[in-house]
């Protein structure tokens, strides 16, 4: 089957109208220690907190960002609490996508009455810099999606927390926004989440991929797209395929119990210069030949880059009927093969790299090989 691209839904008939992402939370073991990582590693300033100091007796959040993502790095004082228990379960992972919209309370109850199931109902908190409204719902996995309304808000984050700056300087590394974030759910519920976000959220199917689209000798996943009116809100879904070996979506579902984010994609304006700096800073990527880089001018035609600082950073090119991008992928930031990163440079691409789907599936193998996991 080849890949099929459905044209969005014009914003003017979004039927659950989102602004975009507000925020990701990670649910970590030591908070602390992660929000320095992200902060030293990826550039991510540090804006806001709360804890102990701020009348928090179990739970510490660090609030990060950069450009328009903000990260929320959150632990447990209490080996009892649901946090650590998650933790436990998953390793460090994502527990919450927070969707940004105008009205939380009208977004829940709409998602309610088409189908969703309630994390938590609408809440009001507030301090002396205003109010947030929020609710949220489950999606695949114990991952949530909550809906913040913060329009009447004119604090560092939300009621709550208090503003707090890095301690050392930070050097922002031209991250922008979260271009888009994969779920990997286990084999048979693809389409019973793709669904879901057609009928309880409103997006529309925006690509499929089977698995003579995502495959190699040894393993195989599928993957369906969906997208949000605006189009500022992209989901691919992934689940296994049949292989003669453990795909990294079956390696992804053992360790991390269940499904949830496999990673998340941030979109910059200078890849080279954010690859290397995050080399620089230890980051690992995954290994892509150096033979790629012999025909992918062929495959992808002219691009401005030069093609020996791609090859030199690794970075790698595909191209779509709008334009073309360059990726890269991490490898996983986990002690358990579960979450990692893509860093992505669009020029007009509004695909996700299907040309290079194969060099990426083999990288990915070479890592499983070497875990013990293939």
């Amino acid at each position: 089957m080849n890949t099929s691209t459905i044209l969005q839904a014009e914003t003017n008939t979004d039927t659950f109208p989102i602004n975009g992402t507000d925020y990701v939370e990670f649910y970590v073991g030591n908070a602390k220690q992660t929000t320095l990582f992200y902060q030293h590693c990826f550039g991510f300033e540090l804006i806001a907190y709360k804890g102990p100091e701020t009348g928090s007796r179990d739970v510490v959040s660090y609030v990060l960002q950069q450009g328009k993502i903000r990260f929320v790095i959150t632990s447990s004082l209490n080996p009892d609490h649901e946090i650590l228990k998650h933790v436990a379960k998953h390793g460090d992972g994502v527990k919450v996508l927070a969707l940004w919209v105008d009205n939380a309370e009208e977004a829940y109850h709409k998602a309610i009455e088409r189908g969703a199931e309630s994390a938590f109902e609408p809440l009001k908190i507030e301090d002396e810099h205003g109010y947030v409204k929020l609710a949220s719902i489950k999606t695949y996995g114990e991952t949530v999606h909550t809906l913040v309304e913060r329009s009447h808000y004119k604090g560092a984050f939300m009621p709550g927390f208090i503003a707090k700056k890095s301690l050392a300087p930070v050097k922002s590394l031209g991250f922008k926004y979260v271009d888009h974030c994969v779920g990997n759910v286990e084999l048979g519920d693809m389409n019973k989440w793709v669904k879901f976000y057609e009928e309880v959220l409103g997006f529309k199917l925006l690509v499929t991929f089977d698995d003579k689209d995502i495959s190699t000798d040894y393993t195989a996943l599928m993957s369906k797209v969906v997208s949000n009116g605006n189009g500022y809100i992209k989901f691919p879904i992934n689940e296994p395929a049949d292989g003669k070996k453990k795909s990294q979506i079956e390696e992804y579902l053992d360790f991390y119990k269940g499904a949830g984010v496999q990673h998340i994609a941030i979109a910059c304006d200078d890849i080279v210069h954010t690859v290397e700096s995050l080399r620089n800073n230890g980051i690992e990527f995954l290994y892509v030949p150096d033979n790629y880089y012999d025909t992918v001018l062929e495959r992808v035609g002219t691009i401005k880059e030069d093609l020996q600082e791609l090859k030199r950073m690794n970075i790698l090119v595909d191209r779509d009927e709008e334009g073309y991008l360059l990726q890269i992928f991490t490898k996983p930031l986990m002690d358990r093969p579960t979450v990692f990163f893509e860093i992505i440079e669009r020029h007009g691409a509004k695909s996700f790299g299907k040309g290079n789907f194969k060099a990426l599936f083999e990288a990915i193998e070479r890592e499983q090989e070497l875990r013990g996991n293939l």
